[in-house]
């Protein structure tokens, strides 16, 4: 069984729908899943020596949602290297604008740099194509899921 931080970054409530729907699979497989909308460091710290799971949104030119911000930003400037993070990224984007899913690729660029290591690949769910984006992330959780320790 793994212990997952769940941390949501979400504008219009789709990313925190996916991340409970990710909770409850999670558990639903024996992992202890616990979702953290409007985060902090502390929350973060947390679980790094288990297992994180970034679910969120992208607003403007591929921002990161104001939810977010403040965590990445703690992240950023407090953390710097943390080779025992274990993650994952569900992205969720609309290709019709540039920086498709900027925010989801924003927080695995971070988190490459602190030499986090990333389980399995991210997930980029396109609304212009899946309207409800937990019918692309709930296989994808059934699939990370396996891959936790």
């Amino acid at each position: 069984m793994a212990v997952v931080g769940i941390f949501v970054g979400t504008m219009y409530g789709n990313a925190l729908l996916v991340a409970e729907e990710a909770e409850a699979i999670l558990a639903g497989m024996g992992h202890k899943a616990t979702v953290y909308e409007d985060s902090d460091l502390a929350d973060w710290q947390k679980y790094q020596s288990d297992y994180v799971l970034v679910v969120t949104s992208t607003t403007g030119q591929g921002d990161l949602p104001d939810s977010i911000v403040p965590l990445f930003e703690a992240i950023k400037n407090t953390l710097g290297y943390q080779p025992e993070t274990r993650y994952g990224i569900i992205a969720l984007g609309d290709s019709s604008y540039a920086n498709f899913c900027g925010g989801g690729k924003q927080f695995d660029a971070l988190l490459q740099e602190q030499s986090a290591q990333r389980v399995g690949e991210m997930l980029m769910i396109d609304a212009s194509e899946h309207p409800e984006p937990e019918s692309e992330s709930n296989p994808w959780v059934e699939n990370w899921g396996t891959l936790l320790k």
